[in-house]
């Protein structure tokens, strides 16, 4: 079934001038790149993103990061898309992901670890809507 995921190349990896490189890993995994923009986020737009660690002890620090250099929002659509998308990520800890992905290719650390993506259909629509208008996407 082909479905829409979200994907934001964080700073960390826009800093090293890794958009390109990430990309391909996105296309060879047979995922299409159907919207991207380049922005530098807002403190609200973080804010309202991760709103759902608002009460943790690292939202802060999160914020700070995601406000602090330039980030890839996207849209990324092919068959199953969100699971695809999160196996072609890699674990969060780049330490524990698979050779290939994302992580394991290109993040730092845990709280650098170079993309996001969405965690289920319904976040994936919630989120692309933060991001893109509808006309936006062109696939």
């Amino acid at each position: 079934m082909t479905q829409r995921t979200f994907s934001i190349i964080k700073p960390d990896a826009t800093r090293r001038n890794l958009t390109g490189q990430i990309n391909a890993v996105i296309e060879a995994a047979g995922l299409r790149i159907v919207a991207q923009r380049r922005i530098l986020m807002t403190r609200a737009q973080a804010e309202t993103f991760y709103g759902v660690h608002k009460e943790r002890p690292f939202f802060g620090e999160l914020v700070d990061t995601m406000t602090s250099a330039p980030v890839v929002v996207q849209v990324l659509e092919g068959e199953n898309a969100v699971p695809r998308y999160r196996e072609v990520m890699g674990a969060t800890n780049p330490d524990n992901a698979a050779e290939g992905t994302i992580r394991k290719l290109f993040a730092l650390n845990v709280g650098e670890n170079s993309v996001h993506g969405s965690d289920s259909d319904e976040n994936a629509a919630l989120e692309i809507a933060q991001f893109f208008k509808a006309e936006d996407i062109v696939g």
